[in-house]
């Protein structure tokens, strides 16, 4: 472990009562999401069943977004409850004549559909509103698995399908001009033409799945700290938030990642490796709505002004007082921190530091909170990357906006964790890895899917194992469906190579073993 020249900070960060200095390394409480600005969840209910005062917050967001009073939103919540209660005894007391069950537009009312008018009355002796319809809910769900089951070959302009229980049927949504080809897919599965509706809509699903310097994620069986930056393959955080081999969630409870490395005390700095659901973005979540792009990480000087941003108390600002800190923590000494006028509190841990639009570094310790104020200590950046070798992903890099969804999967950032600088496919905007176990079998990229992309030149690079003879095209979906359009140039080289130049459309990747088995490397790019 690397020591620096000592300038000792005047504090041992201790907890001495009220006004105490707070111990960050202290992963936050038992309550992962408590002070998470960026999380709405509900509070117990009081003895009485009613909502406790916990749930003013629920209240406020209610009235924000829904538009309703404050009574309104209570009692929608009461209603909800009961609902709930509800509907668990009618399932199993009506068995197949159940068809699902929902709350009204106005959320004062209960409405549970019955394929048996025998069963009208026992759904209203239990006070919801009954509605009888010609198909149960195991009927609707055999429909929809039906599709799933040939998703595979969906067009893209078909966004999704769902069940719809008020409607009694499945709908599909198309892009418009595409209700056609959706009418034609659904008859492809079998799909009798009056369980389904097709709506036209304009959504375009993309995974939400980003990670985002500031967002919440928690360690192992709920400690809570905060992203600090995305970087290839994952992102960078306060080291006494975990060690190597301790798992993640993310912010929204979905498994995430794992710690590859972690330094602390001496230094405060670890990195956690995402797995492929998980897109590492140039940005920083500033809780206000926005996210902040990451351009670069140019060192800011003694003075300068700073930002940091963390999942208890979101955004705070202030000045960066002194650099090459060691602060004496109770866990032990860690040395070559950067000292700020910023306040920050449990939870903050690993959040991230900008400077404009250039990372600085990650959240370790502070003394004080945010009400009475404080100063915090962050770890710089520089030291992070270049101890682990990591790249630092940023909006210079041709990596996806820093606001909204990216218009196509070239323009996303790398995600992959495996050595880029290593692979003679490392140069390319997009890496994806996967593995074939045999022979003859063959994989989607990206990730099963598709991506979109505007006229211009398509190039790709696989790395196969040695030995083997992996099988690379590129294929445009078109009227008559998914064609191919390209072929790699050494199909059974360790190494393929494919260009092509082609209009705007939707484009996919295959991967196909001719012989051998084996994890692969894929990179690709359009320009």
């Amino acid at each position: 472990m690397r020591r620096r020249r000592i300038v000792t900070a005047g504090i041992t960060v201790a907890a001495v009562g009220l006004l105490a200095a707070v111990t960050l390394p202290a992963v936050a409480g038992d309550d992962p999401t408590d002070g998470d600005p960026g999380t709405a969840t509900g509070q117990p209910a009081g003895t009485d069943g009613q909502p406790s005062a916990a749930h003013d917050d629920l209240v406020a967001a209610l009235r924000r977004d829904l538009g309703v009073s404050a009574a309104d939103a209570r009692t929608r919540l009461a209603t909800e409850r009961w609902a709930t209660r509800t509907v668990d005894v009618l399932r199993a007391d009506l068995d197949a004549a159940y068809a699902g069950a929902w709350i009204s537009r106005d959320g004062a009312d209960l409405v549970v559909a019955v394929t048996d008018p025998a069963q009208l009355d026992r759904v209203r002796a239990a006070g919801a509103e009954a509605r009888l319809v010609a198909r149960n809910q195991q009927q609707l769900t055999g429909v929809k698995e039906r599709l799933d089951r040939v998703g595979d070959a969906a067009s893209p302009d078909l966004a999704g399908w769902y069940v719809d229980l008020a409607d009694n049927t499945v709908v599909l949504l198309a892009r418009p001009g595409a209700q056609p080809a959706a009418r034609d897919f659904a008859a492809a599965a079998g799909v009798p033409a009056d369980a389904v509706r097709v709506d036209a809509s304009d959504e375009a699903p993309v995974p939400l799945f980003d990670v985002r310097g500031g967002d919440p994620y928690f360690i192992g069986a709920g400690g809570r700290c905060s992203v600090g930056f995305s970087v290839v393959g994952g992102f960078v955080t306060a080291g006494h938030c975990g060690r190597p081999g301790d798992t993640t969630t993310g912010f929204n409870q979905q498994a995430q990642g794992v710690f590859r490395a972690s330094s602390f005390p001496g230094d405060d700095w670890a990195f956690v490796a995402v797995d492929d659901d998980w897109t590492p973005q140039p940005v920083v979540n500033d809780f206000n709505g926005n996210n902040l792009p990451v351009a670069g990480s140019v060192e800011a000087p003694v003075g300068a002004s700073i930002c940091r941003s963390g999942s208890t108390t979101g955004t705070r600002c202030g000045v960066i007082r002194a650099k090459d800190v060691t602060v004496n923590y109770p866990e032990g000494a860690v040395s070559g921190l950067t000292r700020t006028d910023v306040c920050a509190e449990p939870g903050d841990s690993g959040g991230a530091w900008l400077s404009g639009d250039q990372a600085q570094g990650v959240t370790s310790g502070g003394s004080g909170n945010c009400r009475t104020g404080g100063v915090t200590f962050f770890q710089p950046l520089a030291e992070i990357l270049q101890v682990n070798n990591l790249t630092l992903v940023t909006t210079e890099d041709g990596a996806a906006p820093p606001t909204g969804a990216p218009t196509a999967v070239p323009t996303a950032a790398p995600t992959q964790p495996a050595d880029p600088p290593q692979s003679p496919c490392a140069g390319h905007t997009v890496l994806r890895d996967g593995e074939l176990t045999r022979a003859g079998g063959r994989q989607t990229q990206p990730d099963g899917r598709f991506f979109r992309a505007g006229a211009g030149r398509h190039t790709a690079c696989l790395q196969a194992p040695a030995g083997a003879a992996f099988r690379l095209t590129l294929q445009r979906f078109t009227a008559d469906g998914w064609r191919t359009v390209a072929w790699g140039d050494r199909a059974g080289a360790t190494v393929t190579r494919l260009s092509f130049s082609g209009p705007a459309g939707a484009y996919r990747y295959r991967v196909q073993s001719g012989r051998g088995v084996g994890g692969y490397l894929l990179g690709f790019s359009v320009n």
